[in-house]
């Protein structure tokens, strides 16, 4: 069945999970919206897209407004994609996926539909099977951490807005999720009708899949993205540190290209800034409350990136004043007070540049 255009109609279900994030939901929901009739009609005459959930019981967003469910699970061949929308996750050793949207997930994987995770449904995609041990998934930075905790044989990648494989496509969520939606209305729709509903939400146009997510807040505004990728490059090989040449590879450029405009932007050097991020990351590991994680100093310089306990301890030392060991003794509010003081790439008030530990 086609169109008035002589085109057949994007369709899309939507799958949101428990704790959902809103806007990542809305955000690629409305640009199919704005995408399916001319004007702001919303009649979905070139899309149309439906709500999908086991039961029709309503799903509660982590901003607690509630999305009523259209349909239960059923025939995954009739849509083009199915969008898993993740937010808030469960404890560790909690699903993400009830089982009959595990299965149905798998079912419309292997008659060909394309299915989408974005925030935290990326995660949701390899639990489920879809993404392989060695294969890449797509997170925001802040959820990095989370991923490689919970499924650390696969490569999380923070450093651009989605990732795709085939016919799986996993996104870092938030806005990146509208820059998403853009892509597949301009692939099977045609540029006009990207471009039309990207006016409509008052966007010049959407970003590419390899565009580089915004870095944290905690580090000063950087205009080139070409920087903004490589710092988030270096947070993401914190535990194995990309060589100077690798990072050039990776964006593209040479060494010296490279290291000039690092320079420029951040005013320290790539090797000298990647040093003070695994310093930042060595003290996160000192105050979290887990007691593996306070372990020998030896596992934490190696989970840092540094070759030795003697290698660490010396530049732990000139950066802070104190010695690994003093510094693990201390409570965790001092030694994040004592980071965010050290601190010299930009703003303070949030642990640079991972997340703060829970109190």
């Amino acid at each position: 069945m086609t169109d008035e255009h002589g085109q057949k109609p994007l369709s899309v279900a939507f799958l949101p999970l428990p704790n959902f994030t809103l806007i990542a939901f809305s955000a690629f929901l409305d640009t199919i919206r704005l995408a399916a009739d001319e004007g702001d009609h919303s009649k979905p005459v070139r899309c149309n897209w439906t709500i999908l959930a086991p039961d029709l019981k309503p799903v509660r967003a982590s901003c607690g407004i509630e999305v009523m469910p259209w349909e239960t699970l059923s025939a995954p061949e009739r849509f083009d994609y199915l969008v898993v929308a993740g937010g808030l996750l469960p404890p560790m050793g909690q699903a993400l996926l009830p089982s009959r949207m595990r299965a149905f997930l798998n079912e419309g994987a292997a008659k060909g539909v394309g299915v989408i995770g974005i925030c935290t449904g990326s995660l949701a995609l390899v639990e489920a099977g879809l993404v392989p041990e060695g294969g890449s998934c797509c997170v925001s930075w802040y959820h990095h951490a989370d991923l490689a905790e919970r499924f650390p044989l696969v490569k999380p990648v923070a450093d651009r807005l989605w990732v795709a494989t085939g016919r799986v496509i996993t996104c870092a969520g938030g806005l990146a999720s509208a820059d998403l939606a853009a892509h597949l209305v301009k692939r099977h729709l045609g540029g006009a009708a990207a471009q039309k509903t990207m006016h409509i939400m008052l966007r010049d146009g959407h970003r590419p899949a390899n565009a580089a997510q915004p870095q944290p807040s905690n580090i000063r505004p950087i205009a080139d993205p070409r920087v903004r990728r490589a710092i988030l490059l270096i947070e993401q090989n914190l535990s194995a540190p990309l060589r100077g040449d690798q990072l050039a590879a990776a964006l593209a450029m040479s060494r010296r290209q490279m290291e000039r405009l690092f320079r420029q932007a951040i005013g320290a050097s790539i090797q000298v800034f990647a040093r003070d991020m695994r310093l930042s990351y060595a003290i996160w590991l000192m105050a979290q409350d887990h007691v593996e994680q306070r372990g020998r100093i030896e596992a934490v310089a190696l989970q840092c990136g540094f070759a030795d306990a003697l290698h660490f301890s010396r530049q732990f030392r000139k950066a802070f004043g104190l010695t690994p060991s003093a510094a693990r003794q201390k409570p965790p509010a001092a030694l994040l007070a004592m980071l965010e003081a050290w601190w010299p790439y930009g703003a303070k008030g949030q642990f640079p540049p991972l997340r703060r530990p829970p109190p």
